[in-house]
């Protein structure tokens, strides 16, 4: 005599969903990294860092079953891909495209009085 046990959606419905949910927290978390990197005035790596964030969620919507992609299935799995990689390209080629000689914004002199 064998029972089958159901799936895990049944049995933790709240796990499956967190499970379910793990490819846009680790891009989030990812986004989240580099503007901090941002913040701490690390500009151009941290662009860098959420670029290659959204080209890896495109990776991941690619790849990954419409069971596991959670909430990076917005829309139909082309679109989502086609811009998620576009966003992410396009980011990365900004920010190693600006000169590293003050992004071009002339230093002013501190002013005394």
């Amino acid at each position: 005599m064998t029972t089958t046990r159901p799936p895990l959606y049944r049995r933790r419905p709240f796990l499956a969903g967190l499970l379910r949910q793990l490819p846009l927290l680790a891009v989030l978390v990812t986004v989240g990294v580099g503007l901090a990197m941002v913040a701490l005035e690390h500009w151009r790596r941290g662009l860098v860092v959420i670029g290659v964030a959204l080209l890896a969620a495109a990776a991941l919507r690619l790849l990954l079953p419409v069971r596991r992609v959670g909430f990076l299935a917005v829309r139909s799995r082309p679109v989502d891909v086609v811009l998620l990689a576009g966003v992410g390209a396009v980011v990365v080629a900004v920010a190693l495209s600006i000169s590293a000689d003050g992004a071009g914004v002339p230093v002013l002199p501190p002013t005394t009085r």
